[in-house]
Formats: structure tokens, C-alpha cells, sequence
């Protein structure tokens, strides 16, 4: 008999932004191989919303009110997935924020403050108590969801471009100093049909640079994930996979 190479039966998921977008469809994907998860954003109803369905295929399902902008509760996030699951074997850090601004000079410190803590700041925090636990465990894998903004810069979107460049360099960085047993990786995204392109123009689709020609559904970050997540990705750290359709 083959063993399935992306059986999580045993092992726990901890998704940040995980009821929505990416986040739910990768939670969603890991549920559905046996993982166990706790999810955490900011509003609580999205989340039992989201953990509902994974429950009732018999996973368990930790849900944890959490702005991931802020340190006090990652700390807290933390201490309640190892007091409920002892441990996590995989950390998605998904959770994000990327709203535009007319020009550089317009950007309030308060905004720039508020993208930098989100994408670049909690991921942080997050991976360092997490990634120090996993290294004294003997292994785990930290995926950060980047962003080709950050390979790509658009006009009007330099503080989100500014974070998710840093959460690139830090990728590397973490990978450094939790491994070589903490496998730590990014996936970089281009456009989504998440429920965030749908407050978009119609027509931007349509004029997307992208080879594909089109933007990704969202289950199609599904196999990037789960080769991060798995022992099949066991020779892949420090490394920044592209899922962008081929955005030139």
C-alpha cells in the first residue's frame, strides 16, 4: 500500500486570516487530510463560521479572536494552540492588509504603522515563538503568504509592497535560525478571485499581465501549500514560490 505523502492525520495547523480567502481554502484543504487546526483573525463569527464544516468531518478545531497586528495577542494566540493541541507542526501566516494610497506622501503614519504590523510585524513575532518551539520539538514548517507586490510593485501600494518584501528577506532569515530542522518557506500569490476581487472592477481581470491571462481561483494555492507542508518539501527552505500566473 502507497502512503499518502499529504496525510496530516495527527499533525496541527495554526492559520492566521484563516475563515476567508486563501486562508479558509488552505485551512479547508488541510482539514480535509486529516489536520487539526486553530484558526485565528480578528472576528470570531467568520471563524466558527469557517471551522463549522471542518468539524463536522471530524477534525478538531480551535477558533481564536486574534489581531495579528498585535503582540499581546499573538502571545496569548500561541499559549492556546499548545494548551489545547501540546504542539503545532505547521504555521500559516496568512493574515494581511493591503489597502492603496494616492501617493507616498499622503500615507499617514498611523496606516503605514498599521500595514507594517500586520504583514510584516505579527509574522514576526508569530514564527520566532512558534519557530523556537518547533526547533526544540525537532521539526515543523512556517509558511508566510507573500505577496508579488513585493517582486512587482504597483503604484499606490508601496507600504503593502514595503511589508511583504520584508516578510521575503525575514523568510530567509527564519529559515537560518530554525533550521535546519524548521523548514521555513513563502508562497508569493499574484491576483485571487478571493472575496476581496469582488468589491474590484469588472474589467480588471481582463487586463491582468499575467501569462495565464486570468487570476487564480482560489483552490489553486492548494498545492503549494500542502508541498510546504509536507516531509515532500523536506530539501525546500528559504525559498519563495511563485503562484502568479506568470505575472511578468
Amino acid at each position: 500500500m502507497t502512503c499518502d505523502p499529504y496525510d496530516f492525520t495527527g499533525k496541527v495547523a495554526l492559520v492566521t486570516g484563516g475563515g476567508r480567502g486563501l486562508g479558509l481554502e488552505m485551512s479547508r484543504a488541510l482539514a480535509e487530510r486529516g489536520a487539526d487546526l486553530v484558526l485565528a483573525s480578528r472576528k470570531l463569527d467568520i471563524l466558527e463560521k469557517a471551522a463549522t464544516p471542518m468539524r463536522e468531518i471530524g477534525r478538531k478545531v480551535e477558533t481564536v479572536a486574534c489581531h495579528v497586528g498585535r503582540w499581546g495577542e499573538i502571545d496569548t494566540l500561541v499559549e492556546r494552540a499548545y494548551s489545547v493541541f501540546g504542539r503545532v507542526d505547521i504555521l500559516i501566516n496568512n493574515a494581511g492588509m493591503s489597502p492603496s494610497i494616492e501617493s507616498s506622501v499622503s500615507a499617514t503614519e498611523a496606516l503605514i504603522d498599521s500595514v507594517l504590523a500586520l504583514n510584516f510585524k505579527g509574522p514576526y513575532r508569530l514564527s520566532a515563538l512558534i519557530g523556537e518551539r518547533m526547533k526544540a520539538a525537532g521539526g515543523g514548517s512556517i509558511i508566510n503568504i507573500s505577496s508579488v507586490g513585493a517582486l512587482r510593485p504597483h503604484y499606490g501600494f508601496s507600504p503593502y509592497a514595503g511589508a511583504k518584501a520584508a516578510l521575503n528577506a525575514l523568510t530567509f532569515a527564519h529559515a537560518i535560525e530554525f533550521g535546519p530542522t524548521v523548514r521555513v518557506n513563502a508562497i508569493v500569490p499574484g491576483s485571487f478571485r478571493t472575496d476581496i476581487a469582488d468589491h474590484w472592477p469588472v474589467e480588471r481581470e481582463a487586463q491582468t499581465p499575467a501569462i495565464a491571462g486570468r487570476y487564480g481561483r482560489p483552490e489553486e494555492i492548494v498545492t503549494a501549500m500542502l508541498y510546504l507542508a509536507s516531509e515532500q518539501s523536506s530539501f525546500t527552505t528559504g525559498s519563495l514560490i511563485r503562484v502568479d500566473g506568470g505575472r511578468p
